[in-house]
């Protein structure tokens, strides 16, 4: 920071202080405050939407990676037993394939259509903000030099030019603050408005991608169901799945090994 910029800043905390024990009154601007209020609720949603975008990536890709964990250790479980049909290695096959074509496939249009958009919408954020802050140093300048004016008609000086003086500097501070509060109250809105037409294309496409993956996971998983057992299909469907995973469970409470734990 400069020496210039240095005594501006000193300069602002002391009006800022003064303000707060009323030395210095304060400029209310209802419009500013309005549209400022309703940037700060843009800002927040948006970059809110930015970080659940990257998270619905990230956790479609811990899913799968989840699932093809899964679907190896099945058919290590399975072993020999399920070489008769080759259930578990079709299931197996399914959810790698669906991994390495499907999501894969799919992270390249997510981020160019859903992703970068989202963050191109919200890196604007970080210059209107500056401009919101320079606003509001000017207005601090410009409340200063009018409270100065003010001192100097209630209190007049020896110096007759320290009025006129003070006066010119303070309309070329209203002059500055007013220039960047008109444009803040006006473009602030028309930002604000811009979000639909903006968003709707990446929506779209999300909702166009989510239909791929869950149509492509639903033709995987589909056909990995004709390798099912059809009495164990039949017997889910009549709600009787329960009473034979009973039988089973009855079963293994029946081998003696199970029992040598309380002998």
């Amino acid at each position: 920071m400069s020496w210039s910029g240095f005594k501006k800043a000193v300069n602002r905390a002391g009006t800022t202080v003064m303000m707060k024990t009323g030395q210095i009154e304060k400029t209310i601007d209802r419009e500013f405050e309005l549209e400022e209020r309703r940037f700060r609720t843009l800002e927040s949603a948006a970059n809110k939407l930015q970080k659940e975008a990257k998270g619905y990536l990230d956790s479609l890709r811990a899913m799968t990676a989840a699932q093809t964990r899964i679907a190896e250790t099945i058919d290590a479980f399975y072993g020999e037993a399920g070489g008769n049909d080759g259930v578990s290695k079709f299931y197996r096959t399914a959810v790698e394939d669906l991994d390495a074509d499907t999501v894969k496939a799919l992270d390249g249009p997510y981020r160019a259509t859903v992703l970068e958009p989202i963050s191109r919408f919200c890196s604007y954020f970080p210059d209107i903000n500056d401009a919101v802050k320079k606003r509001n140093h000017k207005l601090l300048d410009y409340d200063a030099m009018r409270s100065k004016v003010k001192k100097l008609i209630d209190k007049p000086s020896d110096d007759v030019q320290k009025l006129p003086k003070a006066e010119k500097d303070s309309e070329v501070a209203k002059q500055i603050y007013e220039d960047l509060n008109n444009q803040l109250i006006s473009e602030l809105p028309q930002l604000i408005d811009l979000r639909v037409p903006y968003l709707d294309p990446s929506f779209e496409a999300l909702v166009k991608i989510q239909l791929k993956f869950c149509s492509e996971a639903y033709t995987r998983m589909a056909q990995v169901q004709q390798y099912l057992d059809p009495s164990t299909r039949e017997e889910y469907a009549g709600g009787f799945l329960d009473s034979r995973v009973e039988q089973v469970l009855q079963g293994m409470r029946d081998l003696s090994i199970t029992g040598m734990s309380a002998s």
